[in-house]
């Protein structure tokens, strides 16, 4: 039995900057052992820990689809001591990896249902990995419409600018709603709030399922958006991938209520997390 803590290596093969302020930074990884990457089997909404000798190690979510091959991708944002560390970090430098971890988006026991994607900010990172699995030639024969719903503070905080245009072309009945919180020049897609631009589009609750992940307060809005289109809790999946430790529910820093976060989840129903202390 392997020990869950041991990082296996990787080798960053590309960097790219996300956003105006540079914070935000992808990262594609190949792992070096070739005999490590068939264990690395993981689905949309799981997350890894980056570790950085020295430094130490951070949870981050996935954000490339299993239908992309085998190198992995990960966007990181500037915080703190390792993420300032990873940010200095180039093409052909090497860090460990430890997952997958946690339980995913229900992608595989809702096939036959549409789909609601709802991100904010710098969470739509397993979403993107979400919306590539479902977009797969493989995969999207098995849902229904798919309405995605993203938004960021101005044009330039946008992640995955070249995808979200690619999504907004697909068309087979997927519709990209991208939003900013305000007017901005060059811009003209949708402005206004998350949460408001899922009153306008009013996504219908029958056959459906919606998966939602960003900052709390985007959040806290969009669930009585959903509340008065109907839907009910069990049909809504939230990430408290904000919330995630050591992956594995040992150190128990991620504890909510009877949950482990980074083992029972970070994905929880909307009925699951109502049962919860209003803190979570």
């Amino acid at each position: 039995m392997s020990n869950p803590y041991v990082p296996t290596p990787a080798r960053i093969v590309d960097v790219a900057v996300e956003t105006e302020d540079r914070q935000l930074r992808s990262y594609w990884l190949e792992r070096l052992d070739p005999d490590d990457a068939p264990e690395f089997n993981y689905m949309p909404g799981q997350f890894a820990e980056l570790s950085l000798a020295g430094h130490g190690e951070i949870p981050i979510g996935i954000a490339s689809s299993p239908t992309e091959g085998r190198n992995l991708l990960f966007t990181v944002n500037r915080t703190g001591r390792v993420t300032t560390a990873l940010h200095n970090m180039q093409a052909g430098d090497v860090m460990g990896v430890r997952g997958p971890l946690g339980r995913p988006y229900p992608l595989e026991e809702n096939r036959g249902r549409n789909v609601v994607i709802v991100a904010g900010g710098f969470a739509v990172t397993t979403l993107r990995a979400t919306m590539n699995w479902l977009l797969s030639p493989e995969h999207r024969k098995d849902y229904g419409r798919i309405d995605f719903i993203y938004g960021a503070r101005t044009p330039g905080m946008l992640l995955y600018r070249r995808e979200l245009d690619r999504w907004a072309r697909f068309g087979d009945d997927v519709h990209c709603h991208v939003t900013v919180d305000r007017e901005a020049e060059g811009w003209d897609g949708l402005v206004g709030f998350v949460p408001n631009v899922v009153g306008q589009v009013a996504p219908s609750p029958d056959n459906s399922i919606a998966l939602v992940c960003g900052p709390p307060v985007m959040i806290r809005f969009t669930q009585p958006v959903f509340d008065s289109l109907g839907w009910t809790a069990d049909r809504i999946f939230l990430s408290l991938e904000n919330r995630m430790k050591c992956g594995i529910g040992i150190c128990g820093r991620c504890n909510v209520g009877p949950y482990y976060v980074c083992k029972d989840g970070p994905v929880f129903t909307k009925a699951e997390l109502d049962r919860l202390p209003p803190d979570y």
